[in-house]
């Protein structure tokens, strides 16, 4: 079981998500906390999670349309809460993609279980790495503790701002992000600069971490649309 993974809980009831938090933490997880969809995706896109616990009923984006577009791109563990008994809820949940279902009011203990085997079964089933701070896809290796890469074992030198977009990129494997998503992300600002600025940094990252950076392996041109780091086991 991994002692520190990082858990996403999220519920419009600020309370709710304190209380889930206080539990989880003195399990030693980690707590990311979101307040309703758009936010909990928002975190996805930036953060490592490796569970979620979900709210169903929620403002902006609801936990049903939530976990569909959570599908999208991530296969991490869902548990769904939800303050109604109807079987309608659980059913749809679980059909759509998520992996269990607590109603309120619920034991906080057996919610921790549930959390713990989860993990567990994501964790046997090789989709965590075995140090949180490592993301490994391939052969190429990051560690965001040490804020190194390697490539096959041999560590690779990148700036700062070739550091945070292939960071961007290795937690969202998969997943197509546009010129203007990554300046916004990684500069923090919404402005967008030229897309060749995007390109220049891509290329120089190609050229470091790629044996044919003209026939790359890990970082794709999705032609038209964007950059995106290749799923590799």
């Amino acid at each position: 079981m991994m002692e520190k993974a990082n858990i996403l809980v999220v519920d419009d009831d600020k309370e709710i998500v304190e209380s889930i938090a206080i539990y989880l933490q003195n399990e030693g997880y980690t707590v990311s906390k979101a307040y309703d969809g758009l936010a909990a995706l928002d975190i996805l896109m930036q953060q490592q999670i490796h569970l979620i616990v979900l709210d169903i009923m929620m403002p902006k984006l609801d936990g049903i349309k939530a976990t569909l577009k959570i599908r999208e791109e991530y296969n991490i563990p869902i548990i769904l809460l939800s303050a109604k008994s109807e079987d309608t809820d659980k059913i749809i949940g679980l059909n759509i993609g998520a992996d269990d279902y607590m109603t309120k009011p619920f034991n906080p203990l057996e919610l921790i279980a549930r959390v713990r085997s989860q993990l567990r079964r994501y964790t046997q089933l090789g989709n965590i790495v075995a140090s949180d701070s490592k993301i490994v896809i391939g052969g190429l290796c990051l560690d965001t503790d040490e804020k190194s890469v390697t490539v096959d074992g041999e560590p690779v030198r990148l700036t700062p701002m070739e550091y945070k977009i292939l960071t961007l990129l290795m937690r969202n494997p998969g997943r197509v992000f546009s010129a203007d998503e990554i300046y916004s992300k990684v500069w923090n600002e919404d402005v967008c600069v030229a897309d060749n600025t995007i390109a220049v940094h891509i290329r120089r990252i190609r050229e470091k971490v790629e044996i044919d950076p003209k026939k790359p392996k890990y970082v794709k041109v999705v032609w038209g649309i964007g950059y995106k780091m290749e799923k590799l086991p």
